[in-house]
């Protein structure tokens, strides 16, 4: 998927130099791509049995390749939006059945070992990216699409045994649930703006950077992103194991958008490689601990709707800069960095009175379990909810309890 979804960023500069593509049908192939997503992430929604079907996953690897390798074979347009559309929508559904597969078959394994996972997608960006650097030397925009698609026909073949949900996983235990929707609206919205601000610097970073800096700074900066994207979604799941997720996404988001703006207010390498790395290092982290986030409230279907929420944003993000594009990337990279301050102050908003232990308290139903779960509701005794902060009991047996978060 990093591959596919994302190989368009540093092929961009090529094809607008070699193949023609202005800037405005170049933001036009992105949201192709993001609408592509969307309509993915909400079969995902409409049919939740596809995201448990390891045929749904090999047809949408093979249509991820195919759709690589079709778009050196024609110059125009037209056909470039409909390979673009069908890698997002089997980008989506590649995501959604990995995700799914991830909480189901982890489920009660550290929470770095889905974070590493998550890395995958910072490893395909690294590797098309080197693969891109290294190509550029020699050839042309038509190559850098048929290696592209040669990477992700190699990744398909590993990938092609993975288990998806099960059934049996997939089905939530029966339980009176606890209302979380003031919190889910919350996340929703801001993992939708940050979806509008993360795709604009995701598209046209590469091309920003090397406005005004050698080429090879924008495709080596686009491999410092993926580098640091490996490791940052563990590292977050780490951090989540003992800070708040809420302040973790509020955190995670405000350097994103330091590192989104940081080329355009400085130019130079050293500020291009230091933006890549705070990308990087935060925008699927900040996939983690939304998903994660999601998972935690219980919230029916959360993976799918944020998902859709997500790739709502990234429809819009293109749409709204593309008139700025006409004086350069400097004010659509301002402007993204904007939309992810806002996506951070819906982060704050998500944190008061966030549930910490509403996954716990879930699992049993107290006599009022119909009012919202409180902060301090995270305690229990045998099946009861003990409330309040002063005299706790611990259950008999002398085990201490876990603390929220």
């Amino acid at each position: 998927m990093g591959v596919g979804r994302f190989v368009f960023t540093p092929i961009l500069p090529a094809m607008h130099a070699q193949a023609g593509l202005s800037a405005a049908s170049g933001a036009n192939l992105a949201t192709a791509n993001y609408v592509g997503y969307l309509i993915g992430a909400v079969t995902g929604i409409v049919r939740p049995s596809l995201i448990r079907s390891r045929s749904v996953l090999r047809i949408s690897l093979a249509v991820l390749v195919v759709s690589l390798a079709a778009m050196p074979v024609t110059h125009t347009v037209t056909a470039w939006l409909v390979f673009r559309l069908a890698a997002g929508i089997a980008s989506a559904l590649v995501f959604v059945v990995a995700v799914s597969s991830l909480t189901s078959h982890l489920r009660g394994h550290p929470a770095h070992l889905t974070g590493w996972a998550f890395g995958g997608v910072g490893g395909g960006i690294a590797l098309s990216g080197l693969l891109i650097l290294a190509i550029r030397a020699f050839a042309g925009w038509q190559a850098d699409w048929w290696a592209a698609a040669g990477l992700a026909a190699l990744l398909s073949v590993v990938a092609w045994n993975l288990r998806p949900e099960t059934a049996a996983t997939a089905a939530e235990p029966r339980h009176e649930r606890i209302s979380t929707h003031r919190w889910f609206t919350a996340l929703f919205i801001s993992y939708t703006f940050e979806g509008i601000g993360y795709i604009v610097a995701g598209t046209f970073l590469v091309a920003a950077i090397e406005q005004g800096s050698p080429a090879w700074v924008g495709s080596g900066a686009w491999v410092l992103v993926g580098l640091a994207a490996v490791p940052s979604s563990a590292v977050w799941a780490a951090l989540a194991r003992h800070r708040s997720r809420p302040a973790l996404l509020v955190t995670a988001l405000l350097i994103q958008a330091v590192g989104i703006a940081l080329p355009a207010l400085v130019g130079g390498i050293a500020p291009a490689m230091i933006s890549a790395i705070l990308f990087g290092a935060t925008f699927i982290g900040v996939s983690t601990l939304a998903l994660g986030t999601g998972t935690h409230l219980r919230f029916p279907r959360s993976v799918a709707l944020l998902t859709a929420g997500y790739s709502v944003g990234q429809i819009l993000g293109p749409l709204v800069v593309t008139p700025l594009l006409q004086h350069g990337y400097r004010q659509a990279l301002l402007s993204a960095a904007g939309f992810v301050v806002v996506s951070a102050g819906a982060a704050v908003v998500l944190g008061v009175g966030f549930p910490h232990a509403v996954s716990a308290a879930a699992r049993i139903s107290p006599p009022d379990s119909r009012r919202p779960i409180q902060p301090d509701d995270w305690e229990t005794d045998r099946g009861r909810l003990v409330r309040g902060t002063a005299g706790r009991r611990r259950p008999s047996g002398g085990t201490a309890p876990t603390p929220p978060g």
